[in-house]
């Protein structure tokens, strides 16, 4: 795992649909499931949504407080 793709997950932003503008580290569970399920965008966005599912799924969302900490307080 990228220590870059989780800074990422905590950084980028959702760029479209329901909730557009949210950090992917922030996307509910069932919505990252429902991309799961349908299949991930190309590109960047899919690696980082199929990341936060994968981190998601497995309870590991805990990992990302500390990147989270950091950049509320660089």
């Amino acid at each position: 795992m990228n220590p870059e793709m989780l800074q990422r997950l905590v950084s980028r932003e959702m760029p479209y649909g329901k909730y557009k503008g949210r950090a992917i580290a922030d996307l509910p569970g069932h919505y990252l499931a429902w991309f799961a399920r349908q299949g991930f965008p190309p590109g960047e966005i899919g690696q980082l949504l199929a990341l936060m599912h994968e981190l998601d799924h497995n309870g590991l969302a805990g990992l990302l407080e500390p990147l989270r900490r950091a950049r509320e307080n660089p």
